[in-house]
């Protein structure tokens, strides 16, 4: 959420800033809701100065033993506005706080303009990006023989899913462990376990709620809770409504989970294989860090995220998505493109953001500077999918096959393979 003395400072500048978003901030409405609270707030300051004014009047009347009605019923009419006035600016307030919540973080004015993917910007290439003799299978095509079963998924549940098999799921499995053990060891985050199912309080903090409620799960029941479409927001939310100690910062926080996502608006957009799917595994590098250092903390973060495809030795590639494709919360976000040679092309295989105060402000996660008695400030928080488990997986499939049809296992996944040092080609 964004700070409300920077729109009640200038409204008009944060719509231009917004803009950049492809986002129209209503700034009549705002300003005219603004203008209600406050014509309400001062009414209401005025009416309790009268009422400390008469009250003081009545005591000084009443020990010089002289009648206080006229002072007593002018009392009771200024309590009965007031309660007016309570009802009125409760009212107001929740306009704007609702008008609020769909407001997205503003822009940072290092990412550049334009609405959508095309217009993202190219920060770096890292690996050759080389395929077979053309056309390159797919993963599709490599695990057509079992090892990716799309049709018992389809079966279980529904279109979107796949059930892995055999070296398939060792590979998923080996991939996960991995990135766990490079970020707890060699990054310095702590390994969380959290529940799958979140509240939505927690998602409101983290941004989900209200603007993309259509791309959630939601299960049925008095309790109001959804699947967790990502570990951002159940591993962000512990913070939530906690104030730390200046010195316990940076936190830094690694998660693997299952994400389930609607996928809305995706109708008829990657419907071949594992790309997009409506339950998929990620593991979520989660930041809190002091607000002097958050943009030194999204290079880092980032960089963590690219240590491990090139621990893979995947080619990839690093993109500034312009101010249309930054997601609601984010102020900036680099994706990481990984090459995919079935496809031709780079892909989105982690988002790494910066969100600076917004999230933390709906969460009010705040920490306490050193000197003790210091108001508590706003926390800046960032995350990164380090990695999208089955995209990684997907990656490892399409640049590690050989012309035979057989898959290499990376040397850096071979200590958690079990000795398995290659997928052996199907046989009809």
């Amino acid at each position: 959420m964004l700070d409300n003395k920077l729109l009640r400072d200038d409204p008009q500048a944060v719509a231009d800033r917004l803009a950049r978003k492809g986002y129209a901030f209503p700034v009549t409405e705002f300003s005219t809701l603004e203008g209600e609270r406050r014509k309400v707030q001062e009414r209401t300051e005025q009416l309790r100065s009268e009422r400390n004014r008469l009250s003081k009047a009545i005591g000084q009347a009443k020990g010089r033993g002289e009648d206080a009605a006229n002072e007593m019923a002018a009392v009771e009419q200024v309590n009965t506005e007031l309660d007016a006035l309570t009802g009125q600016f409760q009212s107001v307030q929740e306009r704007l706080d609702a008008l609020l919540a769909q407001v997205p973080n503003l822009p940072d004015d290092s990412v550049p303009e334009g609405l959508s993917e095309d217009d993202n910007r190219l920060e770096k290439i890292w690996g050759g990006a080389q395929g077979l003799n053309e056309p390159a299978p797919d993963h599709v095509e490599l695990g057509a023989h079992g090892g990716l079963d799309f049709e018992v998924a389809t079966k279980v549940t529904g279109s979107r899913f796949v059930v892995l098999r055999g070296s398939f799921a060792r590979l998923q499995r080996a991939l996960t462990q991995f990135m766990l053990d490079v970020h707890t060891t060699a990054h310095g985050y702590q390994e969380v376990y959290v529940p799958y199912i979140v509240n939505g309080d927690s998602l409101f903090g983290t941004g989900q709620l209200p603007k993309m409620g259509e791309d959630l799960f939601k299960l049925e029941g008095e309790q109001g809770y959804y699947l967790a479409p990502t570990a951002e927001v159940p591993v962000t939310n512990m913070l939530r409504g906690e104030i730390v100690a200046e010195a316990e910062l940076p936190l830094k926080y690694v998660c693997h989970t299952p994400c389930f996502r609607s996928e809305a608006g995706s109708y008829g957009r990657d419907t071949r294989g594992m790309i997009r799917q409506h339950q998929f595994e990620k593991v979520e590098l989660v930041q809190a860090v002091h607000p002097d250092r958050s943009w030194d903390a999204l290079e880092e973060l980032t960089g963590h995220a690219e240590a491990i495809l090139e621990r893979l030795e995947l080619p990839y590639r690093r993109m500034t998505l312009c101010g249309g494709d930054l997601s609601f919360a984010s102020a900036k976000t680099y994706d990481l493109e990984v090459w995919l040679p079935g496809q031709n092309t780079y892909r989105e295989i982690s988002s790494c953001s910066n969100f600076l105060d917004f999230q933390a402000r709906r969460m009010q996660a705040r920490f306490r500077r050193s000197e003790g008695k210091a108001k508590p400030e706003l926390i800046h928080t960032l995350n990164g999918s380090a990695l999208a488990v089955g995209r990684t997986l997907v990656a490892v499939l399409e640049n590690y096959q050989r012309e035979d049809g057989s898959v290499a296992i990376p040397e850096a996944l071979q200590p958690y393979t079990g000795g398995l040092t290659e997928i052996p080609a199907a046989t009809a």
